[in-house]
């Protein structure tokens, strides 16, 4: 988590923003680890002046003071715990919003780091409120307690700096053994997880087609994989945990000895010697947390490293001005596509124009491009050459907020939000309730929605699931003509519908025509729809 001075990141910036409240947990430390010694103090006293006066007077009142500074210190570690919660909560919320948007984007650029951006947000919030976190606080009182450990004899203070530097050079150790492990076993992980995914979304395939025995291996060898790596470095880890716990313990013999052979030679007391004692483990508890965190600290250094080399990605699209609202002019010049740099040309040099209020209808085979055309109009896919322009502006550099309200988008597979059909509707935004009838009027869905067991209010579960494949098509198609949009783009919009189906998006398409057609001057209000842009397979 350390901030280099070369380089900054978003995740650096975010961490600055919070110095103050690191700097208040810092504080909070400070006072914890001075009344640590609270517990170390009353043993020398007790031993040294209580025992040998015999006052009881004496034992109540250091009791009741001890009492008093164990009870401050257990509310300053509670405050400077939840300051920290609050600190990882505001941390993760803050970034979240950057982290979906980036995993959108390189989910339309087909890069394979897409929602585990979130989980890796998780992952630093938690190493953000966890123990190990707070021994990253408490590490740098190790010097002072040595230091006071010297005060009280410099024999015990060899001690405390010889156990001091065993510790650390098995933290060293744990590090050199695991970090690779867990580096890879996480890379693993989230790729056995993207395929588990996949899995899910095709449960239908895979049920129909007895495709569960084989997909199942194939997604068991890359979990195994993964789970193999995780022992390996569990294993390394909890062996240097063990180690270091009994050189932990041994070094509190060692004191213990030291300080017994002192006060045999009359150089200490007893007091003296257990409080060292006390004292030795208060010195090594950070070093022992951290290596027992270990895992988390390296697999949160990871994520770390992961989100910054996505949020430093270059943004598919660059900040533009806002543009006035389009009149649906729709010009393709010379596109040349392929999905990907080494795959072979789906589009070259396509070039085509549709003026408002025409509709437009690709036919060809499947995998003749026709709905990566599609995308290309809207502006999810960038040609390698040519352009798609809306009323002279490229679509593809247009602000996706701004340009969502002019298009409407139906894609081959229609994914419907988890939420209620009006919800859906109005794209989980802000609709009034004429606007949704409309639109739903418009698509022929209106008594569709009306004969669902809630009408418009009726949950589609996730992904539009709970209702047919039909369905699902004419309220998508609904959702692309909220406000009548001045361009629309349908891919194959009939490929789930039947006869009635069909006829109710013929009807759609002619009344959004008739609409256009009866559009006023540009600049002055009247209904949005511009052009249809229907690519299909099935004629």
């Amino acid at each position: 988590m350390a901030i280099p001075s070369h380089r900054s990141s978003a995740i650096q910036d975010t961490l600055l923003r919070c110095r103050r409240q690191f700097l208040a947990v810092g504080l909070f430390s400070l006072c914890v680890n001075v009344l640590m010694l609270t517990s170390s103090l009353y043993m020398m006293q007790v031993y040294d002046r209580v025992l040998a006066s015999g006052s009881t007077e004496t034992l109540v009142l250091l009791t009741v003071i001890a009492l008093g500074a164990l009870g401050v210190m257990a509310a300053l570690d509670a405050v400077r715990s939840r300051v920290l919660g609050r600190l990882g909560t505001w941390f993760e919320a803050h970034l979240a919003p950057e982290a979906l948007s980036r995993g959108l984007e390189a989910a339309l650029s087909d890069l394979p780091y897409r929602a585990e951006a979130l989980r890796d947000l998780g992952l630093i919030r938690t190493c953000l409120t966890g123990p190990g976190m707070l021994a990253l606080f408490d590490a740098p009182w190790v010097p002072v307690y040595i230091a006071a450990i010297y005060l009280i004899h410099p024999m015990l203070g060899h001690v405390a700096v010889a156990g001091a530097l065993l510790l650390f050079a098995l933290a060293r150790l744990n590090e050199a053994l695991t970090q690779r492990q867990i580096r890879t076993a996480g890379e693993r992980a989230m790729a056995a997880a993207r395929t588990a995914e996949a899995l899910m979304r095709n449960a239908e395939v895979i049920d129909a087609m007895g495709l569960h025995n084989s997909l199942t291996a194939h997604w068991q060898q890359q979990n195994h994989q993964a789970l193999r790596l995780q022992e390996q470095a569990v294993e390394r880890g909890s062996l240097i945990s063990a180690i270091t716990k009994a050189v932990r313990q041994a070094l509190q013999m060692a004191a213990l000895a030291v300080g017994a052979a002192l006060v045999i030679q009359h150089e200490a007391t007893a007091g003296v010697m257990i409080g060292a004692s006390i004292i030795l483990s208060r010195a090594l508890a950070p070093v022992e947390m951290a290596i027992g965190s270990w895992r988390n600290l390296v697999q949160s250094r990871e994520a770390a490293r992961r989100l910054n080399a996505l949020f430093d990605r270059s943004r598919i699209r660059p900040e533009t001005l806002a543009l006035p609202k389009p009149r649906g002019h729709l010009s393709v010049e010379g596109l040349v596509y392929a999905p990907s740099p080494t795959a072979p040309l789906l589009l070259r040099g396509v070039s085509f124009t549709v003026q408002p209020g025409e509709a437009l209808a690709v036919l060809g085979p499947s995998g003749a491009g026709k709905s990566s055309l599609a995308r290309l109009l809207i502006g999810t896919r960038r040609p390698r050459a040519g352009c798609v322009r809306l009323d002279g502006a490229d679509v593809a550099n247009w602000e996706r907020g701004e340009f969502g309200q002019h298009v409407g988008y139906l894609p081959q597979e229609v994914a419907l939000f988890d939420g209620t059909v009006a919800e859906n509707i109005a794209r989980l935004g802000a609709a009034s309730a004429a606007e949704i009838v409309d639109a739903a009027q418009i698509a022929g869905a209106h008594e569709l929605i009306l004969r669902l067991p809630q009408g418009y209010e009726t949950r589609v579960g996730e992904q539009g699931g709970l209702l047919s494949g039909g369905q699902r098509q004419r309220i998508g198609l609904a959702r692309a003509l909220l406000r009548r949009p001045r361009l629309i783009v349908l891919d194959e919009p009939n490929a789930n519908l039947d006869a009635e189906g069909e006829a109710a998006l013929n009807q759609a398409i002619a009344a959004m025509k008739r609409t256009a057609s009866l559009r006023p001057t540009a600049g002055a209000a009247g209904p949005q729809i511009a052009q249809i842009v229907q690519p299909l397979s099935q004629e």
